[in-house]
C-alpha cells in the first residue's frame, strides 16, 4: 500500500472579520500600520458597525489523506475555503484547530507572479521568482531555457516587466513555478491564466508532472480538466469537507448541490455588501417548458448590485451539460458595456442571435469578476437549465470536441440602470 504523503486531521481555520489582523509576514505588519493610520468612521451596515469583530470558520473539522503519486482534485463554489485548506498545508498560515502532517519537499504555485518586480526584466525576475519559489541558482540556470521557451516571451526577455502585458507576466510566472521538483505540488486555479492555447499548455505541463509521480492537490473551477487529471477529488462547502473520493462522485455531488430547476435565479443573500454582486439571473427559451431549438434566438437577463465603482469589471456565463463540460462562453470582455463605472443596479441583457449547441440538456453558470486575473466577485452555478433540440433543416449539424469551449456571439446592452449611490 502506498505511504500517505498527506494526513490532515480535524483542520480548522479561523478568522475575525472586521478586526486587525495578527501579523504574520511583513505585508500583514504594513497593512496593518495603514489600517490604523486611516480609521474607518463608523460606517454601518445593518445593525452593526464595520469595526465589530465577526468570526469567520473558513475551514471545520477536515480530515483526509493523500497517498503518494496520487492527483487529487478540489472543488467548490468560491468562498468554499479551498484556498484556505492549500494556504495551510503550505504552511504560509496557521491552523486554529487541527494538524496537518506532510512528508517530502512541498511546491506551491497559490498565487501566480510570487516575486516578480515591475522593474527588473523578464530575465531577471526569472531568477528572482525561482528563488522565492524554493529554487536553487543552479537549478534555475538548468532549466532557464525550458522556461523561456515554456512561456513564449523570449523577444522581451530584457524588457522590464512593468512593460509587459498581463497577459505575458502570467506566462512567465506559470511558466517559472511550472519547472519547479517538488515531490508533493499544491496548485490553485492555474488555468485561469492566459488564453485558450496558454491554458492547454498549462494543463498538459500538470498531466506531464503528474505522469512522473509527484503527488498533486490541484484547485480548479473547470470541472472538466478536474475530471481529466485527477483520479479522486474533495468536495468542499462553506469550509465543510463534504465529500472525498472518486473525482467522478465528487463532480455529481457538486452538481446536484449547486441545481435549480427555475430559468429565474434571483440571489437570497441581500445582505449589505462592499462587493459587486449578482442579484438575479433569468433566461428567455424559445419556447415554453425550458425548450430551445439550435439556431433560434436566446435572451439572458442579469442584475447586478455594484455598491462601489469597479474598472474593467467582467460578466462571464458559461453554458454547461450535465457531465460539467463547458460548451459555450459568453462575456463582456472587450465589449463596451458601461457597468461599474458608478455605484448603482444594472441590468444587462444578453441576446444570442442564432444559438450553435447540439441537442441536449444545458445549465447555466455566470462569473463576476475584476479584470482576468483580478478578484471573482461572486460565481453562481447550476442555474437555468434548459433541453436544446434540433430544427429539421438542423439534421447535418456537426460538433467538434467536448474539450473546446467556444465563444457565442452575442449582443450585450444595459436595458435598465440606477446609479444613485447605494448604502
Amino acid at each position: 500500500m502506498s505511504e500517505a504523503v498527506i494526513q490532515v486531521e480535524k483542520l480548522g481555520k479561523r478568522f475575525h472579520i472586521g478586526k486587525l489582523k495578527v501579523a504574520t509576514t511583513l505585508r500583514d505588519a504594513l497593512t496593518n500600520a495603514v489600517k490604523a493610520a486611516f480609521p474607518r468612521q463608523g460606517k454601518t451596515f445593518g445593525s452593526r458597525t464595520a469595526d465589530e469583530d465577526t468570526i469567520l470558520w473558513a475551514l471545520r473539522d477536515v480530515s483526509f489523506e493523500v497517498k503518494r503519486g496520487e492527483v487529487v482534485g478540489l472543488i467548490g463554489r468560491n468562498g468554499a475555503g479551498k484556498s484556505t485548506l492549500l494556504k495551510l498545508l503550505a504552511r504560509i498560515t496557521r491552523p486554529t484547530t487541527g494538524w496537518a502532517k506532510i512528508r517530502g519537499r512541498v511546491g506551491s504555485l497559490l498565487e501566480v507572479g510570487t516575486g516578480f518586480h515591475p522593474e527588473l526584466s523578464g530575465r531577471e525576475n526569472i531568477f528572482l521568482s525561482g528563488a522565492v519559489l524554493g529554487m536553487k541558482k543552479t537549478e534555475i540556470q538548468r532549466k532557464f531555457d525550458e522556461i523561456v521557451a515554456f512561456s513564449e516571451v523570449e523577444r522581451f526577455l530584457d524588457t522590464p516587466l512593468k512593460h509587459y502585458s498581463s497577459g505575458m507576466q502570467m506566462r512567465l510566472a506559470f511558466a517559472v513555478a511550472a519547472h519547479l521538483e517538488p515531490e508533493i505540488l499544491l496548485v490553485d486555479e492555474v488555468l485561469a491564466v492566459g488564453d485558450v492555447a496558454f491554458q492547454k499548455k498549462c494543463l498538459g505541463k500538470m498531466e506531464d508532472v503528474a505522469r512522473h509521480g509527484r503527488t498533486i492537490i490541484f484547485v480548479s473551477h473547470n470541472l472538466a480538466a478536474v475530471s481529466r487529471l485527477t483520479q479522486s477529488c474533495a468536495y468542499l462547502e462553506s469550509g465543510v469537507l463534504r465529500f472525498f473520493g472518486a473525482t467522478k462522485d465528487a463532480i455529481k455531488r457538486y452538481a446536484e448541490a449547486e441545481e435549480n430547476d427555475d430559468l429565474i435565479y434571483v440571489n437570497k443573500d441581500l445582505s449589505k455588501s462592499e462587493k459587486p454582486r449578482i442579484e438575479s439571473v433569468e433566461l428567455r427559451t424559445t419556447f415554453p417548458d425550458n425548450l430551445q431549438m439550435n439556431n433560434s434566438p436566446l435572451d439572458i437577463t442579469i442584475k447586478l448590485h455594484i455598491p462601489c465603482p469597479v474598472a474593467g469589471a467582467c460578466l462571464s456565463v458559461q453554458i454547461y451539460d450535465a457531465n460539467q463540460i463547458n460548451y459555450a462562453l459568453l462575456w463582456t470582455q472587450g465589449v463596451d458595456v458601461p457597468i461599474c463605472r458608478e455605484s448603482g443596479t444594472y441590468v444587462l441583457a444578453a441576446h444570442i442571435p442564432k444559438l450553435r449547441l447540439y441537442m441536449g440538456t444545458y445549465r447555466l453558470r455566470v462569473f463576476f469578476s475584476e479584470p482576468p486575473g483580478g478578484e471573482v466577485f461572486q460565481t453562481v452555478g447550476g442555474i437555468c437549465p434548459f433541453e436544446v433540440k434540433m430544427q429539421d433543416n438542423s439534421r447535418l449539424f456537426q460538433w467538434w470536441p467536448n474539450e473546446c469551449a467556444y465563444v457565442e456571439e452575442c449582443e450585450w446592452s444595459v436595458v435598465e440602470a440606477s446609479s444613485e449611490v447605494l448604502a
